[in-house]
């Protein structure tokens, strides 16, 4: 355990487990996507961390000799820290935590409007090498629903940034955010982003609301919408058939391995497309000849 004093509660991406988590803010600057329930306590409204506090903390973790090989900037979006400030941050790491092969951080699209493809050439050669962006859909009427301040365009305009700037990008989708009356939508346009971006990394987990859906599913019905409900298994099955079925995708990883989700799927896209498929139509016409998990397996 690294001797780092944490506004709790700290979120990160489950393939981070072995990274140093350095709280370089805390909170989310946006904190509006009406799914999201991650920065609701007022412990956890937005701040930038001052730049002696985070150069005092990296020391400290240099001076404990524990050893670090990977760091992972917290808290929502540390990308949207001036490149000034994210240029520093990696300049103390790579002076203190030399051993350090990868720095990563989330990334909202919005965060990359103010930095140019040289800035962040320059962040990937100090170390910046992963960025975790949260798209959750292609579709810009679901986007409108959901409160993300972000569109397609948007996101396809962070996207190539990040592709030039030879940082690779891992994406998120939400399977069921739009509902049934969304979903068919939902899926293909978020396939279309995906086709015209080619993240290195794309994974699926199942949209779910630990403390209660009334926020999210206010859009809705306010937007004169058919109320919102969860999808069921199968309508989960369907809409993620209908992403598949229209990824073109070279060479991106494929995860949809998320507790949330009733089939766990990895593979490569295009390579591993039609076994994925494959594996899907299973889980639609014969659910008993496939592992699937349970209700109480799913961790949400």
């Amino acid at each position: 355990m690294y001797p780092l004093n944490y506004i709790e509660p700290v979120f990160r991406p489950p393939s981070e487990w072995k990274s140093l988590i350095l709280q370089v803010t805390n909170g989310c600057s946006w904190n509006k996507c009406s799914f999201c329930s991650m920065y609701t306590d007022e412990a956890k409204k937005f701040r930038p961390k001052n730049i002696d506090e985070i150069a005092q903390e990296i020391i400290t973790v240099a001076q404990s000799g524990l050893p670090t090989g990977r760091v992972f900037l917290a808290d929502g979006d540390a990308m949207m820290l001036p490149f000034k400030r994210l240029k520093q941050i990696l300049e103390l790491i790579k002076l203190h935590l030399p051993q350090v092969t990868r720095v990563s951080s989330y990334c909202l699209p919005r965060n990359l409007k103010n930095k140019t493809v040289e800035q962040l050439t320059e962040l990937q050669a100090l170390g910046l090498k992963l960025l975790y962006i949260g798209c959750e859909s292609g579709d810009d009427q679901v986007l409108n629903l959901i409160n993300k301040g972000e569109s397609y365009q948007s996101s396809v305009v962070a996207l190539n940034k990040i592709k030039q700037s030879a940082i690779k990008s891992s994406v998120m989708i939400l399977n069921g955010l739009g509902g049934p009356q969304f979903s068919n939508q939902h899926a293909l346009n978020s396939a279309r982003l995906m086709n015209e971006t080619q993240p290195d990394f794309l994974s699926t987990l199942v949209v779910s609301f630990p403390f209660g859906e009334q926020r999210f599913a206010e859009n809705f019905t306010n937007n004169n919408h058919q109320p919102f409900r969860q999808l069921s298994q199968q309508e989960l099955f369907k809409e993620m058939a209908t992403l598949l079925t229209a990824l073109e995708l070279d060479k991106t990883i494929f995860r949809s391995d998320h507790a949330s989700n009733y089939l766990v799927l990895k593979g490569v896209l295009g390579k591993d497309k039609a076994a994925l498929l494959q594996q899907v139509h299973q889980a639609q016409h014969q659910p008993g000849s496939i592992a699937l998990r349970q209700e109480w397996e799913r961790g949400l």
